[in-house]
């Protein structure tokens, strides 16, 4: 279940069909969570994210999203535009069951919505009409709602990035702390070590074409890794490792739900506690990995490589 720790204001067990227009409209990096249940006689029901809520002439919805539950179900989103639907892109993969609760997080992109049911990553939908535009929310159809929360896109703690002595492979020239610090392959210094209570965050967007990337926290005194983290999106596999005395250990591949797909974001957090690393993506916890390498005050440096676009490093 997402945290909702920066959660601007939530609605409570509104009336469907239900409409509101949200002030300042949506913002790259804001979450709009519903959790409610799916009515055992549901056939069908929407959430549309709308330009104004007119209807006549009918609102633009900029992202229509349409569980429908005949045969084996799908997914159906659109586009409205001077009321003339768009072409249809559809999801056969249903998450919703019938008489089951259900939390849909949709994740606002500067180009795109990122909307994941129960924790697991569904769909993406690229923007037809401009965010900017998009002001209003609606939801329809056979569905009992019994929140809607409004996530803020408060950043992480610290404006800047506290990682020091970024470098690009490719070039010896100094960086600026800057969007163009984030190139892959990456390497920086950790600002301390990490030690139990620490954590690092890393945001990224996985390319439309990936195959892999993957994450090294390691000492700089010599070539072990204490924590290899390797998603293979070709093979839905996450594998994860240390490489101690020149040699490679037994991956651990176990997980539940793979969370990385072609063209997403994330936000990726590992916490250092005193016997493992807790993994999280995008607010979901995804799993544990026991330390082989002991010596954590050593681990100050962290790599990262592959197939993404590395938009941010924290660490505190």
């Amino acid at each position: 279940m997402i945290s909702l720790d920066n959660l601007r204001r939530t609605v409570e067990n509104p009336n469907i069909p239900y409409t509101e227009t949200v002030l300042g409209g949506f913002l790259p990096g804001e979450l709009v969570v519903i959790r409610g249940i799916i009515p055992e006689d549901a056939e069908r029901f929407q959430v549309d994210f709308q330009c104004g809520n007119s209807s006549k002439p009918r609102a633009d919805v900029a992202f229509h999203f349409n569980p429908r539950f005949k045969k084996s179900g799908c997914i159906v989103c659109n586009t409205l535009q001077s009321e003339r639907w768009g072409w249809e892109e559809i999801t056969y993969e249903m998450p919703f069951k019938k008489g089951k609760p259900f939390e849909i997080v949709f994740m606002v992109l500067h180009d795109k919505f990122q909307v994941s049911v129960n924790g697991k990553h569904v769909l993406l939908y690229k923007h037809r009409i401009n965010l900017e535009k998009i002001d209003t929310i609606g939801i329809y159809g056979k569905v009992h709602v019994a929140m809607i929360g409004f996530v803020s896109n408060k950043p992480l703690r610290g404006s800047q990035p506290s990682l020091l002595g970024a470098t690009k492979q490719s070039t010896g020239n100094e960086e600026t702390p800057d969007s163009s610090q984030f190139v892959v392959p990456y390497i920086a210094q950790l600002n301390s070590p990490l030690e139990p209570g620490r954590t690092i965050v890393i945001k990224g967007e996985v390319k439309e074409k990936a195959n892999s990337f993957a994450v090294n926290l390691k000492p700089s005194d010599s070539n072990d890794i204490a924590l290899h983290l390797n998603p293979r999106i070709k093979d839905n596999a996450f594998v994860r490792n240390s490489y101690l005395s020149d040699g490679w250990g037994e991956e651990e591949k176990q997980i539940s739900n793979f969370p990385f797909n072609p063209g997403m974001y994330f936000e990726l957090i590992i916490l250092c506690n005193a016997h493992q690393y807790k993994i999280a993506v995008n607010g979901v916890h995804t799993l544990e990995y026991k330390h082989r390498f002991k010596h954590l005050g050593k681990i100050n440096t962290v790599e990262i490589s592959g197939d993404i676009r590395l938009l941010d490093v924290r660490s505190w």
